[in-house]
């Protein structure tokens, strides 16, 4: 099986590559599921319905989410109409909508989408460890689901390395994101779960994080803001993460890195164009 993670898209040039590019890339290399994190496509903030249907409509399968991800007031009522939005599974007991969710991919497995979000740094929420206990004691691999995905959306590095050694052997992958900038660390854990720290961003890096460079650096000379932050506008790239699976274990039995378009350098799934894994 291949599975397709690409991380967190920022703005409008985020976007318009994963909608160029997404249904080609799913054709060429016969991709079975493909997650997406878009907890900045709305001009860096959230997501609206229309972007999400439209990443729907763009081939992806699930789409995750983080931080921002009430940014758009929109998403409260509209994650509750569908099964494949989710928001950090740790948020509170009664917060709208869900942090994972059960999907058939285009090969007919069950696949496990699990999001969760760090405390490191980040907003105080619920243990994402127990979280993610809760989801596998419900869900577990060979299962009820045949892959299991867990997008770890987390500013620590440590944070995120110790969820994936946690689920070593009970997940096919965990990744992280929330940095936007790709990490070298892909690689598979002992236990056969595929792991990298961030999967970066799909959007246009000759900026600050996928923003325009002038009101950040602005703000770090000056500790004044002047206005507010606006997605890049340059060229874009996709970036993420490819991972064949072995459907007979739900383990990972390679991971690669995916990048293309814009100024980073390139790095395609190869392999992919000889005959998909079983």
């Amino acid at each position: 099986m291949r599975l397709l993670f690409l991380g967190d898209l920022v703005g409008r040039v985020g976007r318009q590559i994963v909608f160029d590019r997404l249904p080609g890339l799913i054709e060429r290399y016969g991709i079975d599921f493909v997650v997406v994190n878009a907890e900045n496509a709305a001009g860096g903030f959230g997501v609206t319905e229309e972007i999400f249907n439209d990443l729907l409509d763009a081939g992806a399968d699930v789409i995750t989410t983080g931080n921002h991800v009430w940014d758009q007031r929109e998403a409260l009522s509209f994650c509750e109409r569908t099964d494949r939005f989710l928001r950090p599974a740790n948020y509170p007991s009664g917060t709208p909508g869900r942090g994972a969710t059960l999907v058939q991919s285009r090969n007919g497995a069950n696949v496990l989408v699990v999001n969760v979000m760090g405390r490191v740094y980040m907003d105080a929420l619920d243990d994402p460890f127990q979280a993610v206990e809760r989801e596998l004691d419900a869900c577990g691999l060979g299962e009820q689901a045949d892959v299991i995905v867990i997008d770890m959306h987390a500013e620590a590095t440590s944070e995120k390395q110790a969820m994936g050694h946690f689920v070593d052997g009970r997940a096919t992958l965990v990744v992280g994101t929330h940095t936007h900038v790709p990490t070298a660390d892909h690689q598979i854990l002992p236990g056969g779960t595929a792991y990298q720290s961030d999967a970066g961003m799909c959007g246009a890096y000759d900026s600050v994080l996928g923003m325009d460079k002038e009101e950040p650096v602005s703000r770090f000379l000056r500790k004044i803001p002047s206005s507010r932050f606006s997605p890049a506008k340059g060229e874009a790239s996709l970036s993420g993460l490819c991972v064949d699976v072995d459907l007979r274990t739900g383990l990972a039995t390679r991971v690669e890195p995916f990048r293309s378009g814009g100024v980073l350098s390139e790095a395609l799934p190869h392999h992919w164009d000889a005959q998909p894994p079983d």
